[in-house]
């Protein structure tokens, strides 16, 4: 397991008049589109040969309509289709041999009125056909596939992306020879979706560098005056700063704080405590925070606490707190093995941290086309007994995860008031 940065331990314990980390470039629109165009490509080309056989899958269809777009379908447009053209079908087909589009012998077809960039030719002219579902179900009938699957899920949001609609177009099109071979193509778009290939992995780094280099800028005198500045201001302050840099946020950032007589954080996170707070002395801020840059996607949680006057760093009881939200990193991160279950793993990290005596709560999940993305689910806040079906699904390599959870410690200079040390960092899993 590789964290995405080298900040895993870091407490940041002072407001620095200069923010500590160096924010990396960013690409302007025109050259991420070529990064992005040149990943797809990519990605098409190794990852869907192996996991239509992997899945026994002879041909995949996804169908999505401008503004309704199945969320798979959505990660395979190009980088300057910003949606789906009235409808766009897109058709992969397993030859089995060199041919195909690729040389890898699935072919990639777009049923639609234009070709969908250069990765799916188009293969209908409606003049000559003119019903669109007509047309799929000819270009079907002439593989003649023995398992066709599409987009249904009842598990997984990101893979259920058909439509009723749709579905009802195409089997109403379908003769029953090929209605009785579909099949739902859950584990096809989980693994498309959960898969980084060598390529985004020598950047998601930078990418989650820039997040990090984002927060810490607005955990510092940049932004914050204590006793004027509130945790709402650092919110649309972090809006505002992502914004300017010419990035989205795919969730409003939302920070808040800790103080000794705050009393303990709730583990509900629609718990508004310390909404719109002055920030204060003494105080222990706590940032969750996202970006997506080249349809990459962080996921990080961190702390910084405001000195009082006559302090150099954070009290002892903070900074021993925060060494056990670390030790609950490192015992969920050695349950990762491939083929585990994300309840197997949630379980043997549970016990641990148990058996060490620490109340921790784990709710890890995978990240990267999306920020609470398709794959294993290792907890949810509420539910630390397992989740089904999410829960269920197995490990695979090459598959990134924001480990999120929390330790709860009682802080001696608070009180004994308990603290909740709320963690969250980026990482990949290489098998």
């Amino acid at each position: 397991m590789r964290l995405l940065s080298t900040l895993f331990a870091l407490l940041v314990v002072t407001l620095p008049a200069v923010a500590q980390d160096v924010m990396p470039a960013i690409l302007p629109m025109r050259e991420r589109a070529e990064v992005q165009d040149a990943w797809l490509e990519n990605r098409l080309k190794t990852l869907v040969p192996d996991l239509m056989r992997r899945n026994g899958i002879d041909l995949w269809v996804m169908s999505a309509r401008e503004y309704n777009e199945d969320p798979v379908v959505r990660t395979m447009l190009p980088a300057t289709w910003l949606n789906a053209r009235r409808r766009t079908i897109l058709l992969f087909f397993d030859r089995g041999d060199d041919s195909g589009v690729d040389g890898t012998g699935v072919e990639r077809l777009a049923i639609a009125r234009y070709a969908v960039g250069d990765a799916f030719p188009a293969a209908w002219n409606p003049d000559e056909q003119p019903d669109q579902w007509a047309r799929v179900a000819e270009l079907i009938a002439e593989r003649d596939p023995q398992r066709i699957a599409v987009n249904r899920s009842t598990t997984f949001p990101l893979a259920d992306g058909m439509t009723d609609t749709e579905f009802d177009g195409l089997n109403d099109a379908l003769s029953e020879r090929y209605r009785s071979r579909i099949v739902s193509g859950e584990n096809l778009a989980v693994g498309w979706l959960e898969t980084r290939t060598q390529e985004e992995m020598m950047v998601y780094p930078t990418v989650v560098k820039i997040a990090q280099a984002i927060i810490a800028e607005g955990f510092s005198e940049q932004v914050i005056t204590p006793g004027v500045t509130t945790v709402e201001d650092v919110e649309w302050w972090y809006r505002d700063r992502i914004r300017q840099l010419g990035l989205v946020t795919w969730f409003h950032p939302s920070v808040s704080v800790q103080r000794a007589e705050s009393g303990e954080r709730s583990n509900d996170f629609s718990d508004p405590s310390g909404t719109n707070a002055v920030i204060r002395p003494g105080d222990l801020l706590h940032v969750d925070f996202g970006i997506e840059y080249l349809g990459l996607h962080t996921d990080t949680q961190e702390h910084a606490y405001v000195l009082r006057p006559g302090e150099d760093q954070a009290p002892k009881g903070l900074r021993d707190g925060f060494a056990v939200g670390n030790r609950v990193q490192d015992i969920l991160t050695d349950q990762f093995a491939v083929g585990q279950a994300g309840n197997q793993m949630l379980a043997a990290a549970l016990r641990q941290t148990q058996s060490e005596g620490i109340d921790a709560t784990i709710y890890t999940h995978p990240i990267g086309l999306h920020g609470h993305a398709a794959g294993p689910a290792i907890g949810m806040w509420d539910m630390q007994g397992g989740v089904p079906g999410k829960g269920d699904y197995p490990l695979y390599p090459n598959t990134a995860f924001s480990i999120e959870l929390n330790a709860a410690v009682p802080v001696a200079e608070w009180g004994g008031q308990r603290v909740r040390f709320m963690l969250e960092q980026d990482a990949f899993f290489d098998g």
